[in-house]
């Protein structure tokens, strides 16, 4: 978490430089346009610091007031910056929508594209940079906060179409700077309700299909005999941190320190390919006379039924909290 911390700081502190420059572009042009491009830099300012704030926070070891964590911080961030850049939105339509009813002459526009075009790009990158770096350490708020950049940058791509056209045209088509200005606004706002969204999933818990699927297929793919079957599996992926916990059921006849050890394989298995940040927590079952057509230890001395076949574990069944019994 320390670099996802060192990443912000940096996405937040560079956010302050970029809005004086977008606000020095909309002095100098008097663009609407580039004004809504200014305003939307000022969410970006509060959403940074805000966003350094939670990711500290979430970085923060476990205590007995938080046995989890603090991870879902960063969810309440994200939420936060989804509905300010959300308002931001709605704000440059209204603004945008006055001066497309009483527009007015643009100056300076060369000096003006030219720092748009700059800010866009350092958005770009350092926009692509934090997503992926999000992804990659399951930082909720870098991935929110890169995907608002990598917006902001296509938003200004449009925002230099039509001021060079304006430029070019030598002021003839002056509806062009608010009619980009409200395109870009639908963008924001349907960026803004992406971010809302899926911090609300977070906090809610809402399951990550593509991790829950990642997790099923390493079970399956490394299953051992002595796992009978793994039902009402569970994982929660935030913060840079992911819990998986499963009920598993093992022969009736194993010891305690059997159950254990099978309890450490699984563990074992899981941190080999997401790391250690992960917490296992395994309820042990012992297997029930339904279950031996479906258990393949071959000696089992306590087997009431002839071995058939492996149920096969998925996604439509393993997430039950039924054990899987007799197989036809």
């Amino acid at each position: 978490m320390k670099k996802a911390v060192r990443i912000q700081q940096f996405i937040a502190f560079l956010s302050i430089a970029l809005f004086l420059g977008k606000m020095l572009a909309w002095y100098l042009t008097h663009s609407v346009t580039v004004l809504t491009d200014a305003l939307e830099g000022i969410v970006n300012v509060v959403a940074g610091f805000l966003g350094l704030f939670s990711i500290t926070l979430a970085a923060k070891p476990r205590d007995p007031n938080h046995p989890y964590g603090h991870g879902k911080a960063e969810f309440l961030s994200s939420a936060v910056e989804g509905t300010m850049i959300t308002i931001a939105g709605f704000a440059i339509i209204y603004e945008a929508t006055l001066h497309l009813i009483r527009p007015h002459e643009l100056e300076k526009l060369d000096i003006g594209l030219l720092i748009v075009a700059g800010t866009g790009a350092i958005n770009f990158i350092m926009g692509k940079f934090a997503a992926k770096q999000g992804e990659k350490i399951n930082s909720m708020v870098l991935v929110s906060a890169g995907n608002h950049l990598v917006t902001d940058a296509y938003s200004g791509i449009a925002i230099i179409m039509g001021l060079a056209l304006i430029m070019l045209t030598k002021n003839k088509y002056l509806w062009l700077d608010s009619a980009v200005a409200l395109c870009f606004a639908l963008i924001i706002v349907r960026t803004g309700y992406k971010v809302v969204r899926r911090s609300i999933s977070g906090i809610m818990d809402e399951t990550d299909m593509k991790r829950l699927n990642e997790v099923i297929d390493v079970l399956q793919t490394n299953r051992l005999p002595q796992w009978v079957d793994i039902h009402h599996l569970r994982v929660l992926n935030h913060s840079g941190r992911m819990h998986v916990d499963a009920h598993l059921s093992i022969p009736e006849y194993y010891k305690i320190s059997d159950a254990d050890a099978e309890i450490k394989n699984i563990e074992v298995l899981i941190k080999k390919h997401y790391g250690e940040a992960v917490e296992v927590f395994i309820q042990i079952e012992a297997c029930l006379p339904t279950q031996c057509t479906s258990c393949a230890v071959g000696d089992c001395p306590v087997r009431a039924h002839a071995y058939v076949k492996q149920h096969e574990w998925n996604l439509q069944n393993i997430w039950k909290e039924s054990r899987h019994g007799k197989v036809a």
